[in-house]
């Protein structure tokens, strides 16, 4: 399993599975159901670990995303790139 890392722009990690932490404790993992355009909100979808939850930047909280090994012939190709609204490369003539 690759390293966890801190991911600052939270508005691109909608529908992405997280780990939200608060002074350098784990506080819950779940996959991203919204997010504030200026990542200083964002909610994580219910699931087994309780229900819908809204973790504030101004409290404290931090969202980390861990890549992860896929099945089938697709192997770590979780990348920046990739998510939503992500920008694209310049084009060079």
């Amino acid at each position: 399993m690759m390293e966890a890392y801190r991911y600052r722009d939270w508005s691109r990690l909608i529908g992405t599975p997280v780990e939200v932490w608060k002074d350098f404790e784990l506080v819950r993992t779940g996959v991203v159901d919204d997010a504030m355009k200026d990542s200083s909100a964002i909610w994580l979808a219910a699931d087994s670990a309780g229900g819908r939850a809204l973790f504030a930047a101004a409290e404290g909280y931090e969202v980390w995303i861990r890549p992860q090994e896929l099945g089938g012939k697709l192997c770590y190709k979780m990348a920046a790139a990739l998510l939503p609204a992500a920008p694209q490369p310049a084009v060079r003539a």
